[in-house]
């Protein structure tokens, strides 16, 4: 079981794999302005009880953090603290923190962190290869328990093979959603699977995008449709560690 939890609303655009975001996307049918950066009513979620006593978010679940902006945004430096004493207080849950700005990783971590909490997982996000030549590095030398790649959304080949050691617990691939959706190649994602297993690293692909190239056609996915197909192309790489 799962549950999404949005503790901010609203970022700003930092690299490309921003261009097309999907929260902005969202907001824009509403008005809305996603650059303004605000705290949300769900910002204690995990802390939240019943009538009778039990928390509402239910121990063991994978609480998937910060969806609709970055955890380790400058507008929420504020209230990153609070953030993590409550990850802390449920550390029978299980947080995954995806971010496109691990170089701000320190920025209010907790004092009591050393190589990292084991009930969280964090995320570097890259969609090409400069974004790759610059977070990747970072994201190897910083202490964190357990490490998550995800290529999304992917934009170009790209090489991994400097990156991919035993830190890295898995690599998930997607391709961009939207209407005006820039093309994910499938050779692009078979490419950084067979790197991943010559490494001997876990992969997935979550997510086709809306428009992919296979067999130099580019098909255009209904976003119904886009997680589905990506599992039904059956070739996801897994281990047992």
């Amino acid at each position: 079981m799962s549950v999404s939890w949005n503790l901010w609303h609203g970022c700003h655009k930092i690299s490309e794999g921003c261009r097309h975001c999907y929260v902005y996307r969202q907001d824009s049918r509403y008005d809305k302005d996603s650059s303004v950066v605000t705290r949300t009513a769900a910002f204690d979620l995990p802390l939240r009880r019943k009538r009778n006593g039990d928390f509402r978010v239910p121990s063991g679940e994978m609480v998937y953090t910060c969806f609709t902006s970055d955890f380790f945004l400058e507008e929420a430096d504020e209230w990153r603290a609070e953030a993590w004493a409550i990850i802390r207080e449920r550390c029978d849950l299980s947080f995954l923190i995806p971010t496109k700005r691990i170089d701000r990783f320190r920025v209010s971590l907790p004092s009591d962190w050393g190589d990292g909490y084991d009930h969280v997982a964090i995320a570097c996000t890259v969609e090409n290869q400069d974004r790759a030549n610059y977070r990747l590095p970072l994201f190897r030398s910083l202490p964190i328990r357990h490490k998550l790649l995800f290529c999304a959304p992917l934009l170009g080949a790209l090489d991994l093979s400097g990156y991919l050691d035993d830190d890295i617990e898995e690599v998930s691939v997607g391709g961009e959603s939207g209407m005006d959706a820039r093309v994910c190649d499938y050779d692009w994602v078979l490419d950084i699977r067979r790197q991943c297993i010559a490494a001997d690293i876990p992969f997935s692909f979550h997510q086709t995008g809306a428009r992919l190239r296979k067999g130099g056609k580019v098909y255009r996915i209904r976003r119904e449709f886009q997680h589905s197909q990506a599992r039904r192309a059956g070739i996801n790489y897994k281990i047992d560690r």
